[in-house]
């Protein structure tokens, strides 16, 4: 299975949350009315182990639709749940959820094509993917990671990865 998965970073001032997802919402009915199947979720960064960690978020989120394990109900949030590495919507929502006001913002997109990129940049300004860089002691004390996963996975990152590689839903 190939996928069009694109993640950006930004540098962003979010002065309304409910106009910037509306806003978005229309962005994808746009892409979606061209036959494409178009799903853009924007996190938190400070809670992203990078754009590795991210992307295979992502790849873990479309196999467990593809294979009816999903946890939430859209593919966006089902991306922001397995890069939580958790089962809970609102404690993912809670680590990796937007809030208003400065902060820095990782975009994901999946079946978008390239100008959907552009279009999110008019919105959260100004791009900057080094938000993406990983920051693991912000991650490690997010997250909860004790020092002994740390060590067995090798960084807090590998630790993140793992926990979303090993996230199986109950049968």
């Amino acid at each position: 299975m190939e996928y069009n998965i694109q993640i950006a970073g930004f540098k962003s001032n979010i002065p309304d949350f409910r106009e910037l997802i509306q806003n978005i919402n229309e962005i994808s009915k746009k892409e979606i009315s061209k036959n494409q199947n178009c799903t853009v979720q924007l996190l938190n960064a400070q809670g992203i182990g990078g754009e590795e960690h991210v992307h295979h978020a992502a790849i873990h989120a479309l196999k467990a639709f593809h294979r009816n394990e999903n946890i939430a109900g859209d593919l966006g949030l089902e991306i922001c749940v397995r890069a939580s590495g958790g089962r809970q919507i609102s404690k993912a929502l809670q680590i990796l959820g937007l809030k208003e006001g400065n902060m820095d913002v990782c975009a994901v997109t999946v079946g978008c094509d390239g100008l959907i990129l552009q279009k999110l940049e008019q919105l959260l300004q100004n791009r900057d993917d080094e938000v993406l860089n990983p920051d693991e002691s912000v991650l490690k004390k997010l997250y909860g990671i004790p020092d002994l996963e740390e060590e067995t996975a090798g960084s807090v990152v590998r630790a993140l990865m793992e926990r979303t590689s090993l996230l199986i839903v109950d049968g």
